[in-house]
């Protein structure tokens, strides 16, 4: 039997997430534990510029599943590559190595989600 238990949960509002500047581009957390609004998941978006890349980079913790919103990339996900645009959705497994280079010529926004609410990150 499955105990009811409560779990956290809350509304964060356009223009409300945690941004985190990078030098390739940005992260913004909208759901985490850290924003104290999950126990179970982390959602956000990654903004790549044109050109750049983030770093090869695996969570031993997590599955991610990533969905281009705009723009283009090249997705690595341990040795194969696949070139997605808008609409397109990979699921990423606990520990594979990973990154998304930006082809395209504007600044692509990915929806990027994770299996917990505790996100570790190795290499980034």
């Amino acid at each position: 039997m499955i105990e009811n238990q409560t779990r956290r949960g809350g509304f964060v509002p356009a223009g409300g997430a945690t941004t985190v500047p990078q030098d390739w581009g940005r992260l913004e957390w909208m759901i985490a534990g850290s924003e104290g609004n999950s126990d179970v998941l982390t959602v956000g978006k990654c903004f790549i510029q044109p050109g750049r890349n983030n770093p090869v980079h695996h969570h031993p913790n997590c599955d991610e599943v990533l969905t281009v919103i705009r723009g283009r990339i090249r997705n690595r996900v341990n040795d194969d590559y696949v070139e997605m645009g808008p609409g397109d959705t990979i699921s990423i497994p606990l520990g594979a190595t990973h990154n998304a280079v930006n082809i395209g010529d504007e600044e692509c926004e990915l929806l990027i989600v994770f299996d917990t609410a505790e996100r570790e990150v190795i290499g980034e």
